[in-house]
């Protein structure tokens, strides 16, 4: 079964690799500099990925419903 889908753009790929970095900024910053403990960082970096990937969803899906 073969499902033909766009590729994905540059842009896209350079927007989810500054976010990505973003993230591990995020979790560095919490954790070396406000010194919060590595697992909460971990988990706010986590919490912070999941709201972004909710956001990314729901726009996502705006964008198809208005095609």
């Amino acid at each position: 079964m073969s499902v033909d889908r766009d590729p994905v753009s540059r842009a896209t790929v350079v927007g989810y690799t500054v976010v990505a970095i973003g993230l591990f900024g995020w979790f560095l910053f919490g954790w070396l500099v406000e010194r919060q403990g590595f697992v909460n960082s971990v988990g706010e970096s986590a919490g912070t990925a999941f709201a972004l990937l909710l956001v990314i969803s729901i726009v996502g899906t705006v964008r198809r419903s208005r095609l």
